[in-house]
């Protein structure tokens, strides 16, 4: 069977478990439960030094991805850059590792780096709705990779529900089931 993960990915995600180690003396084990270990990692480091950033983005959202793609199925879609790596799930959901690891570090959304969730066209609007149906966090939860994959998690589990409920109404293909309004006018915002 072949490897589902690119050679460049996998050694960019052991690299992220040497580092961890190296700096905690912990071992990463590509689960959610050393997963806040890599994110007080990323809080480490020293943002003034350019490369290592880079470095740390590079092998962290490889490490990242490679959790995600673990725990909820999916592909690499890993032509190009690091910044060009997409991790996409059984549902079409998608997102960009590095750019989740960007934005953790800088406990900010980054112009430069996509660090937006996607999904296919007639499955954003259950995106958008779950996103909103889902409680208020601080900024260092929204960005942390342990809120991004309940988050991942979440939505995930939404679009798989969704696509069940669609395949129940297998008869016209084209008519998705409407989403459920949060306000009474019926609109999704």
């Amino acid at each position: 069977m072949e490897d589902p993960v690119p050679p460049r990915i996998r050694e960019y995600a052991d690299q992220a478990v040497a580092y961890v180690r190296s700096a905690l003396g912990v071992a990463l084990e590509y689960d959610s439960d050393t997963l806040p270990l890599l994110d007080h990692y990323i809080r480490s480091v020293p943002d003034e030094q350019r490369a290592t950033v880079k470095l740390v983005i590079a092998t962290s959202g490889a490490y990242f991805g490679e959790v995600v793609r673990r725990r909820l199925g999916g592909r690499w879609e890993a032509s190009g850059d690091e910044d060009d790596w997409r991790v996409v799930l059984p549902t079409g959901l998608n997102f960009s590792p590095t750019g989740f690891v960007a934005s953790a570090i800088a406990q900010a959304d980054l112009d430069d780096l996509d660090s937006e969730l996607d999904a296919p066209a007639r499955m954003r609007p259950y995106v958008q709705q779950a996103l909103q149906r889902m409680g208020e966090v601080s900024v260092e939860d929204y960005y942390s990779l342990c809120g991004r994959l309940d988050t991942l998690e979440h939505v995930h589990e939404v679009l798989v529900a969704v696509a069940a409920q669609m395949m129940g109404n297998a008869s016209d293909d084209d008519d998705a089931p409407d989403p459920v309004a949060d306000d009474p006018s019926g609109g999704v915002n």
